[in-house]
């Protein structure tokens, strides 16, 4: 069990050193300034945990549904989704005719990203109890619906009329923004509801009786559906915690980092959650780690290609290959794979 995980790291640091020798540039130092660059002083911490509050919430995400087998892959539209109605309720009034105050509004804006992104998964969710429909395809389409949509609604009714003609929403009310955590950073308090979420999370799963019907659906559905398990209901609630969890990414991210909505606003953080829970096991809490841990490489492969050329999808290259070493560990470990 110790061994695995520790080849599991030492395979992806093998793959990850041949293609940086095939560039030209020398291991211990691309290493150095990977580690350096994304955990190596107060400024990178910074950046590595902005970057990793987005990344722990979709992991969550990924984590909640994965534990039902319901393989939430539209973990990136349904962070648009929050995102939108984040603004819609936060921003689109433009401060005129809304005489709820920045008290009200604040839960208001996040309930309705959590609703949102709920919403959107649902609809897959009942697909694939009541009439078996793959949700891996319907979740994936979902994705590239949600952005038309986004694109068109950043081109219509959601532009920013001040913006010189880019398409991006009208900026949330600044009295609706998240706070700093440090001072002359950009982490804000949306990492205290990340870690918040994560322990709600692995509470939940832990010592709950929804919690262990997730479980149990996980493990063998058919066995747990004998054991009287409310599949359906189950499946329901399964569908929008995950949901509201990448939707609430997308509002968080809105109230912390940008302001508004931009098409570019998520590089991949729904897609990236997916990596983040397997790194994790699936575990809640595990997600933590996990997403400091990709956050870290992420902004130290800029670090590091400045530095020395090597390009930054090396940086993905290493995500990738960390997520196929613990998947092959893990299977080793759980199987007894042995060579006589």
């Amino acid at each position: 069990m110790v061994l695995a995980p520790i080849g599991a790291v030492g395979f992806t640091l093998l793959v990850s050193a041949l293609l940086v020798l095939w560039a030209g540039a020398p291991v211990g130092r691309t290493y150095a300034l990977l580690l350096h660059g994304g955990f190596g002083s107060v400024f990178a911490w910074s950046e590595t945990l902005t970057r990793a509050i987005p990344l722990i919430l979709t992991g969550l995400s990924a984590t909640v549904a994965f534990k039902a087998r319901l393989f939430n892959i539209g973990a990136e539209g349904q962070l648009y989704a929050g995102a939108l109605a984040a603004i819609a309720v936060g921003g689109m009034h433009g401060g005129e005719g809304w005489a709820a105050p920045a008290w009200l509004l604040f839960p208001l804006m996040m309930l309705a990203a959590a609703a949102a992104g709920a919403l959107l998964l649902l609809g897959p969710a009942l697909l694939k109890t009541k009439a078996g429909v793959d949700e891996v395809v319907t979740t994936l389409l979902f994705n590239f619906i949600v952005l038309l949509g986004v694109g068109a609604l950043l081109d219509g009714p959601m532009k920013d009329p001040t913006a010189m003609g880019w398409p991006q929403s009208v900026a949330l009310l600044p009295e609706l923004e998240l706070g700093k955590l440090v001072a002359q950073t950009r982490v804000h308090t949306g990492l205290i509801w990340a870690i918040a979420a994560a322990i709600a999370t692995w509470t939940i799963f832990r010592f709950t009786v929804p919690g262990f019907d997730i479980r149990a659906l996980g493990a063998n559905p058919r066995a747990a559906a004998f054991a009287g398990v409310p599949v359906t209901r189950t499946m329901v609630l399964v569908a929008l915690g995950s949901g509201a969890l990448a939707g609430l990414a997308g509002a968080i991210e809105v109230a912390g980092r940008t302001s508004y909505v931009t098409l570019d606003m998520s590089p991949g953080y729904g897609y990236s959650g997916i990596v983040i829970a397997m790194l994790a096991g699936l575990h809640p809490l595990g997600v933590i780690a996990a997403g400091v841990f990709v956050a870290g490489v992420l902004v130290g492969a800029d670090t590091m290609s400045r530095a020395i050329g090597v390009p930054t999808y090396i940086a993905d290259v290493i995500v990738a290959a960390s997520l196929i070493a613990v998947l092959v560990a893990g299977l080793l470990t759980q199987f007894r794979v042995r060579r006589k």
